[in-house]
């Protein structure tokens, strides 16, 4: 799933991957991207569970200990 969000003049859209250890079957991945989706400033969540990636756009660069607390609070781990 991938999206093009509106944004603001002074923001850059981004997109990281992050590692994620522990995501199996596709209920892993629906937690995992309600969790990243509701951080401030995204606009999508692409999980690839071969990988063991999540790709989030959002308006910049996200804090790394907000989306650590928020994996971690989905029952998996940031690597």
């Amino acid at each position: 799933m991938t999206a093009v969000a509106e944004t603001g003049a002074n923001t850059v859209p981004t997109t990281v991957a992050y590692g994620v250890l522990g995501m199996s079957c596709g209920h892993c991945s629906a937690a995992v991207t309600e969790a990243l989706s509701a951080l401030p400033g995204v606009h999508a969540v692409e999980i690839d569970l071969a990988g063991k990636r999540a790709m989030v756009t959002s308006d910049g660069p996200l804090e790394i200990t907000a989306v650590r607390d928020a994996i971690e609070d989905a029952g998996y781990q940031l690597v």
